[in-house]
């Protein structure tokens, strides 16, 4: 029986799409619109400057500061998962692949800030008192070097951020629509944990619900038909589908933990 270590893996894998199938898309499928991210780090940053409830996340990472320390922010985007922390914050690292996501976190930054860019956890970056990584875990099937990484540096706690379902599930009908492909519908964020706890590492779970945002609709439509691999003459067909309500919240879970043991994977 596969240990939930390879379960994990091995339940992304099947994410693949078929290669007749990518053979055909005239875009790639995986790369979502930038202004996603960047509306989602303003739309944090209003709401903590506007001392609103920061989401349990921010609320794990500020308890850990316990008042000042430094972040290391891992697949940190326009900086969502840190920066609404700033006040908090003495100096913040932020590791992307995306040079232009870099950039609009750096913009947003008020606080000291380095700009790494490159794919965790083969980047050069300094530990820090607070490693946060917001959803990212989905992308990730090699789970024990990421999260050995992830854990040794932090000199304070980790925390993780990731959605409760695989965050593309909401296009398996899609999928069976204009390909007649069944798409997986794992792994879970179940499914995470009971990798951790295989790797050593026992989080403190907290659950929670996350609004959906609204996206302009134009917007969800153009990423919704490339994550597809269809051409831009089925842009009519793609918009005709998605009409109607859409889920006002989503199932998220923040996990943390100190750091430990260093044999891990």
């Amino acid at each position: 029986m596969p240990s939930a270590v390879q379960r994990w893996s091995e339940q992304l894998a099947e994410w693949s799409i078929p290669d007749h199938i990518l053979a055909g898309a005239p875009e790639s499928p995986w790369v979502l619109s930038r202004e996603v991210f960047v509306r989602r780090a303003d739309r944090q940053l209003a709401a903590a400057d506007f001392e609103r409830q920061h989401t349990p996340t921010h609320a794990a990472v500020l308890d850990a500061l316990a008042g000042a320390g430094t972040v290391l922010d891992v697949g940190a985007g326009a900086g969502a998962a840190s920066l609404p922390c700033a006040r908090a914050i003495t100096q913040v690292t932020a590791v992307d692949t995306d040079a232009g996501l870099l950039a609009e976190f750096g913009a947003r930054a008020p606080v000291s800030h380095r700009l790494v860019e490159g794919r965790w956890p083969d980047v050069d970056a300094a530990p820090a008192d607070v490693v946060v990584c917001a959803n990212v875990l989905y992308n990730v099937s090699d789970l024990p070097s990421f999260v050995k990484a992830l854990t040794g540096h932090a000199r304070r706690r980790v925390v993780v951020e990731i959605a409760g379902a695989h965050p593309l599930i909401t296009l398996n009908p899609l999928w069976r629509h204009f390909h007649g492909v069944a798409r997986p519908a794992g792994p879970t964020a179940d499914d995470a944990l009971a990798a951790l706890r295989e790797l050593g590492v026992d989080p403190l779970v907290v659950r929670w619900h996350k609004e959906v945002s609204p996206r302009p609709f134009d917007e969800l439509v153009d990423d919704t038909r490339k994550r597809l691999c269809l051409p831009a003459r089925r842009t009519g067909e793609v918009a005709g589908l998605l009409r109607g309500p859409r889920p006002s919240s989503r199932s998220m879970l923040t996990l943390s933990w100190p750091p430990g043991r260093d044999d891990q994977g």
